[in-house]
Parts: structure tokens; C-alpha cells; sequence
């Protein structure tokens, strides 16, 4: 078995975000029923329903935790079950809610080194006690076993492997070396059950379904997918932006290449999308491009969503 939570589905700035004043935002801060409020994107796995493990930490994890009764400290003064942190990238949306996790509490954070070299340089990371949250680094390709708060392995393996997308906004030096697939500045990760093979993938960021990527997904039971903007050229539409969802290193859901035709292809289980922009028309459940969206077999789950393999 594998239980995973869906903790949030918004892109950065959640839904509605603080400063935006699109339809979207309004109808989801106006609570019009059909545009459900949406934290940023994260899940939390468990093998066995006691151990927890995030994927990616949002800036929203503290309301997460609150709002997910499974994450609440069990037994003692001090307790969580929250034994580690995957980190797909050193994206603020991905990493800023180890802040959170401050309070004195052993768990692991386990990135690539680009990322845990992100936390290195930031000083402000240190608050969480190295004697007690340990950094473990893990590399594309190889295999890694999620260990429990006490040091012994979980039945959860995860694979890493690369996939297309851009480093960080604060980290962009403006050259051609800020996009690509560059090792270990995005990642996918294959989530899997050692007992009995459940199994999926978690893919927040991706630029582009390469071949390998497409391979390596087809026939999977379960994908979380990248699913940021409905069309490339969403945010200039909107006039809230100048940069096009390619610049952003997000594939787009529909257009040429869209993904939701080039996974609808794959014979995917259940494909799910997160990461999904507060400008996104697929918020509202009412809107063309919601049905759209259901019609083609995706699916858009609300926070504290849980899904068992």
C-alpha cells in the first residue's frame, strides 16, 4: 500500500495569491463554490499510515500539517510524523517550508547537491539542528530507501531522474545555462511500495516530454504532472506578466505538444495535475477549460485529497 495526501495543488503564491486580483483569485477569495482555495503544491506518502514523507516542503506547510489530520503529533510533548522531506528542485516553493520544521524534530532532507548546496548557501537554513535533521544527497538514476525518524529503512524507495526545466528565478544568471535539463536541477521522482510495487510518479516541473520521459511514465498507474499554466501565453494574456510558460520552464496543458495530449497517449492509470498557477481557468470548475480538462480523463483534486495504491 501507499497512502499519499494531497497537501496542495497551487502553483507559487498558492490560490487565491495575496496580491492578485485576477478572476480567478477573486472568485476563489469570494469562496463562490465552484473555485475550491488551493495551497502550493506538495504530498505526503506513507507506506504504513504512522510514517509520513513530504514531497517538496511549501511555504503553506504549517496550515497543511494543521489541515491533514494524519500529519498531527501523535504522542508525547513533542512529536510528529513527519519523517523526512524529498526535495525536487531549490525552487522558494519547494523549499521554504523546512522553515516551519523548525521546532526540534528528527527527520531527514534528502536532495540532490545542487539543491542541498542551495540550503548550504543560505544561512537562514541552519535553524534546523544538523544533530537532529540530517541532509542526505541522492543522485539521479540511483535508487534510495526513505528512512524513519529513528534511522531504520521504510518500505518506500524512490528513484530520481532528471527532466527539463530552468533553475530557480533568484538563482538566474540570464544565460542559456539557466534552462535545459542540467543535472539535478529538476527532478522526477518514481515513488514505490518495496513489499508489494505500488507505485508512482511525481513530476512538479517539467519543460518539455522528452522520449525518455514519455517512456518511462507510460502504463504507470499514477502520475502527478506538472500543470501550470493552461497556454503558454496565459500569464501576458492576463497582463500579469511578460514571460510565457516555456520561459518559466513549464509546459503548457494544451497547444502544440500540450500535455495533455501527450500523456493522454501514454495509457496512464490516473493523471493528475499540480502545480497549477492561480491564473490557470482550470481553478474554477465551471469554466470551459475545467470540463475540458475532465473530459480528456485529468483529474484536479482538492487539498487534503487522499489517494491508496
Amino acid at each position: 500500500m501507499i497512502r499519499i495526501l494531497v497537501l496542495g495543488t497551487a502553483a507559487g503564491g498558492g490560490l487565491p495569491q495575496w496580491n492578485c486580483n485576477c478572476g480567478i483569485c477573486r472568485r476563489a477569495r469570494a469562496g463562490d463554490g465552484e473555485t475550491p482555495r488551493s495551497s502550493q503544491a506538495s504530498i505526503a506518502v506513507s507506506a504504513d499510515g504512522e510514517a509520513w514523507f513530504l514531497i517538496n516542503a511549501s511555504p503553506d506547510l504549517r496550515q497543511q500539517i494543521n489541515d491533514n489530520p494524519p500529519l498531527h503529533p501523535k504522542h508525547g510533548s513533542r512529536h510528529s510524523p513527519i519523517a523526512g522531506v524529498v526535495l525536487t528542485n531549490g525552487d522558494v516553493d519547494a523549499v521554504a517550508g523546512l522553515l516551519t520544521l523548525r521546532e526540534g524534530a528528527a527527520f531527514t532532507i534528502y536532495g540532490h547537491a545542487r539543491t542541498l548546496r542551495v540550503l548550504g548557501d543560505n544561512s537562514i537554513f541552519n535553524v534546523l539542528d544538523p544533530r537532529m535533521v540530517k541532509r542526505q544527497e541522492i543522485a539521479a538514476e540511483k535508487p534510495f530507501t526513505l528512512a524513519l525518524a529513528d534511522g531504520s529503512p521504510s518500505a518506500i524507495e524512490v528513484v530520481a531522474f532528471d527532466v527539463p526545466g530552468k533553475v530557480p528565478l533568484y538563482l538566474e544568471e540570464g544565460t542559456t545555462a539557466d534552462f535545459g535539463s542540467g543535472v539535478g536541477g529538476t527532478l522526477g521522482l518514481h515513488v514505490r511500495n518495496r513489499a508489494n510495487g505500488a507505485h508512482f510518479f511525481y513530476v512538479a516541473a517539467c519543460a518539455a516530454l522528452t522520449p525518455d520521459l514519455a517512456e518511462r511514465i507510460a502504463g504507470a498507474p499514477l502520475v502527478f504532472f506538472d500543470g501550470t499554466l493552461w497556454q503558454d501565453d496565459e500569464m501576458i494574456r492576463a497582463g500579469l506578466g511578460t514571460k510565457t510558460g516555456a520561459r518559466m520552464g513549464h509546459m503548457s496543458m494544451v497547444g502544440e505538444a500540450g500535455s495533455i495530449d501527450a500523456l493522454g497517449r501514454l495509457g496512464i492509470g490516473r493523471k493528475v495535475f499540480l502545480h497549477v498557477n492561480n491564473t490557470n481557468p482550470v481553478h474554477w470548475r465551471g469554466s470551459n477549460e475545467h470540463q475540458a480538462l475532465a473530459r480528456a480523463g485529468w483529474e484536479l483534486l482538492k487539498d487534503g485529497s487522499e489517494i491508496s495504491l
